[in-house]
């Protein structure tokens, strides 16, 4: 659908628009079974509410919840599990015996940054002849393609390519770097083709012939898996008698960076890595991280993923969505801490700019749905735009998509072509919806909750349909209604500072490990005030609670214009610790009312 014919939509002069409202959230209180948290909770002497939030993430044993509260190392599995892996670090160690030129290849977001980093570190710190290559998004566009074969690694006498974070889809690219005598390893967790690219080796545990069972990897951590066989192949080839074996748990601030920017299931290895890895990231020993959270003026015990996913996340990801990713390769690998502030005070202007247009995009299109508000009686929005920036069409996609509850594609169209960015809901799989539809694509590529892809103009009324159909169709007993899911019931009363601290436990959280959900009743406001643009700070208090007892309560993100009653009915909530001045309060987050 392309909107644009009609030029009173481009842009939004009245700031106050009447948007539509949010879906209404069905609330789903889960059920888990009494026996498992009985057994959990004697075993390991836990509360049977963190024994609840334990079953109803599926783990039922008590082995599994040791495990999950006790993330280690030790429960890692072997990364030589993942098909192409020992091919891959035998042509590696070659070319670093014979000195040969390597050239590390990225993606421009976070996971692709960071898989690029860790690389880099590793390949320069053993004095291996290593060079790096991230295409800019709206110039070249996404992964490795021919041109990048003969215009940059030919000329540049490249001898071995190492993709990270990308190349399952670069057949055309691949065949060019075998036809001009360079070997390409393609490292990648994106779904691929059950005939991937014939290149040297292929690690990416998302393949079909791949039994590894670590396909919830991100980019990065393949990237890691990787450097840990290398490593050992190294070792067992009596490498490490020259240089000291460098301890890998050092790249885990990189690896927990990725892994919660590209929303992978925060689960098994990757909680492991990312658990490991957020308290790196706050020690400061990286310029690039330290100058980073000056930037963001972050404070206190910060182990948190939502500082990682809501504040550093997106000033690395902006150069690579308004200029170049290179300079986040620069922050993150500069020894210097004074070229750290300069690069990081950059990347904050850039992500001020990408909020400036991701909104003016935002705007244009909820006002365009008010004037037609029949594109929302389908089970998917498609729409395009000439001129589109595309470096924010994937964060403007999962906005819609979260607020309209469907999966959303939007293209931005130039000289005939359309480039586009898909986002999905859970219960989807988008990667699916597409590949019925790929005779109307150039190409395609990702996984089940986001992707990208690229189009003739004149098939996006046809892709429209298919897409349509395809979702609808795989979606016929699936109610789009969001659901908002609720782990337990409970009151003020319950409520304690032990409860908290247990509920740390639980962390990281994030995509397959979400933070608890609570719910209770009759809430009554004692005071309130807006902070900020549109956030209300609150006061509670329970009419039923015995102990008259009072929380502090934040809820983000409101409709002002709603009125406020003396109080809810009921409230869906998560707790936390609210770290100020050098103290610690218990704080309310209010989810939905």
């Amino acid at each position: 659908m392309d909107f644009l014919r009609s030029r009173q939509f481009i842009i939004v002069r009245n700031h106050n628009i009447s948007y539509i409202p949010l879906m209404k959230k069905h609330w789903q209180m889960l059920q888990p079974d009494i026996g498992s948290v009985r057994k959990i909770s004697n075993a390991l002497k836990c509360n049977p509410i963190i024994a609840s939030i334990l079953v109803n993430r599926n783990i039922v044993s008590v082995e599994d919840a040791f495990d999950f509260l006790n993330p280690s190392f030790n429960n890692m599995r072997s990364p030589f599990s993942i098909k192409g892996m020992n091919t891959s670090v035998s042509r590696i160690f070659s070319a670093i015996i014979n000195n040969e030129k390597i050239l590390i290849f990225g993606d421009y977001d976070v996971d692709g940054i960071t898989a690029t980093t860790v690389l880099l570190e590793f390949f320069s710190y053993i004095g291996a002849n290593v060079y790096y290559y991230i295409p800019h998004r709206i110039k070249e566009g996404y992964g490795l393609q021919k041109n990048h074969i003969t215009d940059y690694a030919l000329p540049k006498g490249i001898n071995l390519i190492i993709t990270v974070d990308c190349g399952s889809s670069s057949y055309d690219a691949v065949k060019a770097a075998q036809r001009v005598g360079i070997d390409v390893i393609i490292t990648d967790h994106h779904r691929i083709s059950d005939r991937p690219p014939h290149a040297f080796a292929v690690v990416n545990p998302k393949r079909a012939d791949c039994t590894s069972g670590l396909d919830n990897l991100a980019g990065v951590g393949v990237a890691f898996y990787l450097l840990i066989c290398l490593r050992k192949h190294l070792r067992d080839n009596s490498f490490w008698h020259k240089i000291a074996e460098p301890n890998l748990k050092n790249l885990c601030d990189l690896v927990a960076l990725g892994t919660i920017a590209d929303m992978v299931p925060l689960v098994d290895e990757n909680r492991i890595l990312v658990n490991a890895g957020l308290k790196k990231i706050y020690t400061g020993e990286r310029n690039g991280m330290k100058a980073l959270i000056e930037e963001c003026k972050l404070k206190g015990p910060l182990t948190d993923t939502d500082d990682i996913a809501f504040k550093l996340a997106p000033r690395l990801n902006a150069p690579g969505r308004i200029d170049h990713a290179k300079s986040a390769v620069e922050l993150l690998t500069t020894k210097r801490l004074d070229i750290a502030r300069q690069i990081a005070q950059t990347l904050n202007k850039l992500n001020t700019q990408r909020q400036v247009i991701e909104k003016k995009l935002t705007d244009n299109i909820l006002l365009y749905l008010n004037k037609n508000p029949h594109l929302l009686q389908k089970k998917t929005l498609v729409l395009s735009n000439q001129g589109w920036h595309e470096g924010v069409l994937g964060i403007v996609a999962y906005r819609l998509a979260e607020k309209f509850s469907r999966p959303v594609v939007l293209i931005s169209t130039k000289d005939g072509i359309g480039k586009g960015s898909a986002r999905s809901v859970p219960g989807i799989d988008l990667y699916d919806g597409l590949m019925n539809c790929s005779s109307d694509l150039e190409n395609f590529g990702g996984h089940s909750m986001a992707a990208g892809l690229k189009l003739k103009n004149e098939n996006i009324n046809l892709f429209q349909e298919h897409f349509e159909k395809a979702i609808n169709n795989m979606t016929k007993k699936i109610n789009l209604e969001p659901v908002i899911t609720i782990d337990y019931e409970l009151n003020f009363d319950d409520i304690s500072d032990k409860l908290i601290d247990d509920l740390e436990a639980l962390k990281p959280f994030g995509a397959g490990n979400h933070e608890p959900l609570f719910m209770t009743k009759n809430v009554k406001i004692l005071y309130s005030k807006i902070v900020g643009e549109n956030h209300r700070s609150m006061l509670l208090k329970q009419n039923s609670s015995s102990k008259g007892r009072s929380f502090n309560a934040i809820h983000f993100n409101i409709d002002k214009s709603k009125p406020l009653n003396n109080g809810f009915d009921k409230i869906a909530f998560s707790l936390r610790w609210n770290y100020w001045n050098g103290t610690k309060k218990a704080q309310i987050i209010i989810e939905e009312t």
